[in-house]
């Protein structure tokens, strides 16, 4: 269940709702979740507008992105750190019509700390989360 945020300056992108979408859409299939509603209501990408000149290398440079992608510990092994990295930077890149953002892009990837995951006003441990999963899908296999 990540929490994707980009930040941009302005204008960089022409829709951002779909790139938000794209992105959270991506990382719930790399990460391989279950496609349950728990799942599709608590993956989101927000998208962050920053106005001219409120982003820039050690050059002066201002046309990057950043994308952070939050995740509960351990969801992403090595292999899936490989392809967040990679498809999201081709998102990115997509949505801005601009082939060479791939390489000014930068992607974090943070895990929260063993019961750091805010969810339905709880403090969740990753067997929580799990634990909810588990029950969202018995309900949903027994029709309820």
């Amino acid at each position: 269940m990540p929490m994707i945020d980009i930040y941009a300056t302005a204008g960089t992108f022409a829709d951002k709702h779909q790139l938000a979408i794209d992105l959270a859409t991506a990382v719930k299939a790399i990460e391989e979740v279950p496609d349950i509603p728990m799942f599709h209501k608590n993956t989101a990408a927000f998208v962050h507008d920053l106005p001219e000149g409120d982003l820039s290398n050690v050059d002066g440079d201002t046309n990057y992105v950043r994308v952070q992608v939050l995740t509960n510990a351990g969801a992403l092994d090595r292999d899936k750190q490989i392809a967040v990295v990679s498809q999201l930077t081709a998102i990115v890149a997509e949505a801005a019509g601009d082939p060479g953002l791939s390489e000014r892009t930068w992607v974090l990837l943070t895990e929260a700390v063993p019961g750091g995951w805010g969810l339905w006003g709880h403090a969740q441990t990753n067997d929580q989360i799990v634990g909810a999963a588990r029950a969202e899908i018995g309900r949903l296999s027994a029709g309820n």
